[in-house]
């Protein structure tokens, strides 16, 4: 499975940006079941922004709440990150991550995306 990764860059505070992520694979793909967002500040730990089942349930870090949605489109096995209302602090590398469905539509291998820099500017 691949995650094509796209749409980060620099922004001034109080701007916005969306993210997209776009799972695709050759051979047998059934899709993915969960998809996330998590992010990497320089000398931190990378933490999860934003979660979103399949079936829509969503999870957001306490962080980013009301200023992040997590969306996806099941049809296109991709998933959006809409960030408002940027902080500096919201400076990092944005990974996307990705759970295989199996064929028996239970989860299967995880997979994460080449990161994309989001910059937030003072």
């Amino acid at each position: 499975v691949q995650l094509v990764e796209s749409g980060g860059g620099l922004v001034q505070a109080g701007g916005s940006l969306r993210l997209s992520c776009a799972a695709s694979a050759s051979g047998s793909f059934f899709g993915v079941n969960a998809m996330g967002w998590y992010r990497q500040a320089p000398g931190k730990q990378r933490e999860l922004v934003a979660d979103v089942t399949r079936g829509g349930s969503t999870r957001t870090a306490d962080s980013v709440t009301g200023r992040f949605t997590i969306s996806r489109d099941n049809a296109k096995n991709t998933v959006y990150l809409q960030m408002n209302s940027l902080k500096p602090e919201d400076t990092a590398v944005y990974y996307c991550n990705a759970v295989e469905r199996t064929v028996a539509g239970i989860d299967g291998y995880d997979y994460w995306g080449q990161g994309t820099q989001v910059t937030v500017s003072s």
